[in-house]
């Protein structure tokens, strides 16, 4: 098995603070971030930042459907890590400033991968599609801070 790997950034005219708070907002914000490929979105613990626990389903494609149950971690004040419960994967942003006030997130998701041809298609694919899904939640973030 490889370790498949998917990352998108964005700009924003927004504070470093402001953005990791609407962020690290499991509970009011970061539903109205989601796009359609989410559903069933439920937070089971906590809602702010670290200690946060959160459900949800991910349409990756047409078949494929992930069952997602999330907990967050904050391992430094301009991270939060997602580590789901029923995969590998692990969804990591990063907020850091851009000149006097504006911040830059770096999304990062990666899982172990399956092996053979399906793993090729897989290592291919799917960054493609994950980033496409994570550049849509970046967008609504914008339109959240504006």
């Amino acid at each position: 098995m490889g370790k498949v790997q998917a990352g998108t950034e964005r700009v924003y005219q927004a504070t470093p603070k402001q953005v990791y708070e609407a962020l690290a907002d499991y509970t009011t914000v970061r539903p109205r971030l989601l796009p359609a490929q989410y559903s069933e979105y439920e937070v089971r613990a906590g809602g702010t930042g670290a200690g946060t626990q959160v459900h949800w389903r991910l349409q990756a494609t047409e078949k494929r459907v992930r069952d997602c149950l999330f907990t967050v971690t904050e391992p430094s004040p301009e991270k939060l890590v997602e580590t789901d419960a029923n995969s590998t994967m692990v969804i990591t942003w990063t907020v850091s400033a851009v000149g006097e006030s504006g911040s830059r997130v770096s999304v990062e998701a990666s899982w172990q991968g399956a092996t053979g041809i399906g793993g090729f298609f897989e290592r291919t694919f799917a960054p493609k599609g994950l980033n496409r899904i994570h550049d849509a939640v970046l967008a609504k973030l914008a339109d959240e801070l504006a």
